[in-house]
């Protein structure tokens, strides 16, 4: 044959492949989320997440002493709190001495230079399980901002590095940057849940947290699967609003929302490879049906192809330890 054009060329060693490569996922992509739970000495392994734990303060602190060591260099806080303290208004999502404001405080002066990032949203602390605050069966929008801008600025107070609301309400992203600017707190940042979709993949992360909707579900205020100009939408107020960071969240089912945000983006781009998702990787590997190893880089590698610049996700110290 008499070929000009042979593609193959390039793909004929493994070495030249990877001279070639046009993407690369590394550990400075990973933002880590952590499950903190009460306590002292304990980790729970959460069993629809195989291989992920809830632990402790204290095994937080040395777990993500580890984390660091092996170059991950941010972690996401999520906390789950006991049923007494939770109710409809947020009260223990304030508290000064909460469990999420003593881990910041805590993992700032363990591990100082690691990037410290919090759930800003009502779900863990809601006795009906819903991110915002509930008015005759309906969650209620403008209330709601008032308790995360005041939770926002707690976290700041406590230390944080970046608070991230995850809640999906209206205007919340400007409320939080006036609250945190009015508090003198300019320099802490907001990653944006901006555009999160209501969604069946998040059954395991409310597993870890007992966060489930008592009634109903979360379609109201989380965005419908069937949109994706809707997000563009999403992106562009909560840029407006100050957001130094905006999320797709899942990450793979909504990889072609991922790659037009990027497009339309002026701040970086982070994906959440989220717990469903994690979990089916999991599932299928334990069945033998794929590798578990090749499943994760392939699915890791499909975000930042993508278009995302960061991506959270339960596979980061699996990834270090696999890449050292």
């Amino acid at each position: 044959m008499n070929l000009i054009e042979r593609p193959r060329r390039l793909r004929k060693s493994g070495f030249l492949r990877e001279l070639v490569a046009e993407h690369r996922v590394t550990v400075n992509d990973f933002i880590t989320p952590l499950f903190v739970t009460e306590g002292k000495g304990v980790s729970i392994e959460i069993a629809s997440m195989p291989g992920y734990y809830k632990r402790s303060l204290d095994l937080t602190v040395d777990h993500v002493k580890l984390l660091r060591d092996c170059g991950l260099k941010c972690v996401l806080l999520f906390v789950q709190v006991s049923d007494d303290l939770k109710d409809n208004s947020g009260a223990e999502a304030l508290n000064p001495s909460g469990l999420m404001q003593e881990a910041i405080r805590a993992l700032k002066l363990a591990v100082p230079d690691v990037i410290v990032m919090t759930d800003v949203a009502l779900d863990p602390f809601s006795s009906y399980g819903h991110d915002g605050i509930v008015q005759d069966g309906e969650i209620v929008n403008d209330p709601t901002v008032d308790v995360l801008t005041s939770m926002a600025v707690s976290h700041a107070d406590a230390g944080v590095d970046f608070v991230a609301p995850s809640d999906m309400m209206d205007g919340r992203i400007g409320a939080i940057r006036a609250g945190l600017d009015l508090a003198g707190f300019q320099d802490v940042g907001i990653l944006s849940y901006s555009a999160k979709y209501a969604s069946c993949f998040y059954g395991p992360f409310r597993d870890a947290l007992d966060s489930a909707p008592g009634f109903g579900d979360k379609r109201t205020y989380q965005m419908d699967s069937a949109n994706s100009r809707e997000a563009l939408r999403e992106v562009v107020l909560d840029i407006e609003e100050g957001a130094d960071i905006v999320m797709v969240k899942p990450g793979l089912p909504y990889l072609d929302v991922l790659s037009k945000v990027k497009e339309i983006s002026t701040v970086p781009v982070a994906a959440y490879q989220v717990s469903g998702e994690y979990a089916m990787i999991k599932a299928a590997a334990a069945q033998g049906w794929v590798n578990e190893e090749a499943a994760m880089l392939e699915s890791l590698l499909g975000f930042k192809r993508a278009g995302a610049d960061l991506i959270a996700t339960y596979f980061g110290l699996e990834f270090a330890q696999i890449s050292h």
